[in-house]
C-alpha cells in the first residue's frame, strides 16, 4: 500500500491547482473523491439504480444519467433524503478510494477529499495536507469562479468544516491567500519530504 498524502482545504483554496502541480512536476498519483463520487452514479451503476428506485425515473435526464442538480434540490429541502444518500454514496465513495490507492503505482498517492474532516477520512492517510486561505479570500474567489452573490458564497463556506477544524489537523499546510501566487517551491519541498517518508514507510 503506498504512502497516502490527505490534501484538503475549503472552496476556493486551491486544492486541485496543487494536486495538479504534484502530478505535472513529479508524476504523482491523484486520486479525487469528487470525481469518484461522480463515478460511482454514473449511467447503468448501482448507486444511480439505487437513486432511481428511491426518488423514480424523473431523477434521471433524458438521456438516462443523474439530473444532478434535481437530485440536489431534493436533498436541500428533506434531511431524511440527504441522510439516505450520504449513508448510500459514502460506503462506496471511500470503498472505491481505498481501491485506487491500492492499485496506485507512483511513489506515493495524493487523496484529495475537500470534505476530510466533516467526514473524519484522516484515517485512511499516512499524513493531511491542508491548503490554507482567509475566508474573505475564500468569499472573492467564490462568489467570482461560481458566479454566486455573498450570501450564498457565505453559506457554503458556513457549511464546511471551519479554518481551525482543518488546521487542527494539518500535518503540513500551505498558505494560497495571493492571486497567482508561485506555489512550486512549497510543493517541491513537500515532495522532497513526502519521498523520504514514503521511503520509511516501505522498509517498515
Amino acid at each position: 500500500m503506498p504512502f497516502v498524502v490527505g490534501l484538503t482545504g475549503g472552496i476556493s483554496s486551491g486544492k486541485t491547482t496543487v494536486a495538479n502541480l504534484f502530478n505535472s512536476h513529479f508524476d504523482i498519483e491523484i486520486i479525487d473523491a469528487d470525481i469518484i463520487a461522480r463515478q460511482v452514479v454514473e449511467k447503468d451503476s448501482l448507486g444511480l439504480k439505487a437513486i432511481k428506485s428511491r426518488f423514480g425515473s424523473n431523477i434521471l435526464l433524458s438521456d438516462g444519467t443523474l439530473n444532478r442538480a434535481k437530485l440536489r434540490n431534493k436533498v436541500f429541502e428533506c434531511e431524511e433524503d440527504k441522510t439516505w444518500l450520504n449513508a448510500l454514496l459514502h460506503p462506496m465513495i471511500r470503498e472505491k478510494m481505498q481501491l485506487d490507492v491500492s492499485e496506485a503505482s507512483s511513489q506515493y498517492v495524493l487523496l484529495v477529499v475537500p470534505l476530510l474532516v466533516e467526514n473524519k477520512l484522516q484515517n485512511l492517510t499516512d499524513r493531511v495536507l491542508v491548503i490554507d486561505v482567509d475566508e474573505q479570500t475564500q468569499l472573492l474567489r467564490t462568489m467570482e469562479r461560481d458566479k454566486v452573490g455573498l450570501e450564498q458564497a457565505q453559506a457554503i463556506i458556513a457549511a464546511q468544516a471551519s479554518r481551525s477544524d482543518r488546521l487542527s489537523v494539518a500535518d503540513d499546510i500551505i498558505k494560497n491567500d495571493t492571486t497567482n501566487k508561485d506555489l512550486l517551491p512549497e510543493i517541491t519541498e513537500l515532495h522532497k519530504k513526502y519521498l523520504e517518508l514514503s521511503m520509511g514507510n516501505r522498509s517498515e
